[in-house]
């Protein structure tokens, strides 16, 4: 199994792969813990300093390029100073010509402050959001979706994230699902979305990869430690979506695996169960589910190699993207 693991993500190297949606930075404030505040019962921190990484889209691509891929990003960014500072944070295997510019635009911002000593691991305190400027307007969204076409005429394998911002519908991967239907590629082209608040629109895809609260929350149920609450929201969802297979994460309890008319396959969390941080996990085995799924793997497959890229993702503070050499040495050790 895991020698078969191994010659698929060799397979990974070069594949085209479109990430299309909400590219969001990631801001880390880090900070030493120094005493607590005579004004209130809160901790003063003395200022390390502030990275800003690329989140959302702009993380999945991140792993594409990590992994040996070649990532397309398609998204909106605007010109302020944090939408520079992630730009400038892509790495080269990430091609940023399907970015949109608009000066009326910022993008999101998670800003996360952590703290703790200087020889100690910093541990997460708060996180402040701030949603995009504004609207999107039809001149913007004309052409994000040209850019979108274009990204996606001669990939091997589509990301779609939703995080909420308006940008991503589900008419957009209607388009999308056309202008690969009529490039006539074969086999298909898998197109993969993960979705924070729509999940239930996106139908017909070839896999969705929702957490347990996100599906919770679509379906109105409480999965817990209830397998057959388990079962019956996965097969719901196949059923409503369908999707030729979901990909539910479960945090520490490793994922699910639903595929029409197929055993649910349960896949734990590979090799240690430490977590720092599980910022950015999501699109990094996001990432490596949709390339493993261009290289030729079974989603059962593609979903063994997504479980380890997001074991390796949540042992690092921060949306550190996993590298094809990290993962190939975690999953032989398994």
């Amino acid at each position: 199994m895991i020698e078969r693991l191994l010659s698929l993500i060799d397979a990974i190297a070069q594949r085209r792969v479109a990430v299309i949606g909400d590219v969001i930075a990631d801001e880390f404030i880090y900070g030493q813990l120094s005493r607590v505040s005579r004004e209130a019962p809160v901790l003063i921190l003395k200022y390390d300093g502030t990275t800003v990484l690329p989140g959302g889209a702009g993380n999945a691509a991140t792993n594409v390029a990590s992994l040996g891929g070649r990532a397309q990003l398609v998204g909106l960014l605007g010109y302020a100073d944090v939408d520079r500072r992630m730009l400038r944070a892509l790495p080269r295997g990430v091609n940023r010509s399907g970015l949109i510019r608009s000066r009326q635009y910022h993008a999101p911002v998670k800003t996360r402050i952590l703290a703790g000593g200087s020889h100690s691991t910093r541990q997460q305190v708060v996180r402040v959001d701030r949603e995009a400027s504004t609207p999107i307007d039809a001149y913007t969204r004309t052409a994000f979706e040209q850019a979108v076409r274009q990204s996606v005429m001669d990939c091997d394998a589509v990301l779609v994230s939703d995080y909420g911002s308006g940008l991503v519908t589900p008419n957009l991967v209607s388009l999308i699902k056309r202008v690969i239907k009529r490039s006539g590629r074969r086999p298909a082209v898998p197109v993969v979305v993960d979705s924070r608040f729509e999940l239930l629109r996106y139908r017909g895809v070839t896999a969705c990869t929702p957490n347990e609260s996100e599906v919770e929350q679509a379906l109105g149920v409480t999965i817990g430690d209830d397998s057959r609450c388990l079962e019956r929201a996965g097969r719901t969802l196949l059923r409503r979506l369908k999707s030729q297979g979901i990909v539910l994460t479960r945090g520490s309890r490793g994922m699910a695996v639903f595929v029409p008319g197929k055993r649910t396959v349960h896949v734990p969390v590979f090799g240690t169960d430490e977590v720092a941080d599980v910022t950015g996990a999501g699109d990094s085995l996001f990432a490596a589910l949709s390339v493993g799924l261009c290289s030729g793997s079974t989603l059962m497959q593609s979903s063994a190699i997504a479980a380890g890229m997001a074991s390796l993702a949540v042992q690092h503070v921060g949306n550190i993207p996993v590298s094809y050499q990290q993962l190939k040495k975690y999953l032989s050790k398994i």
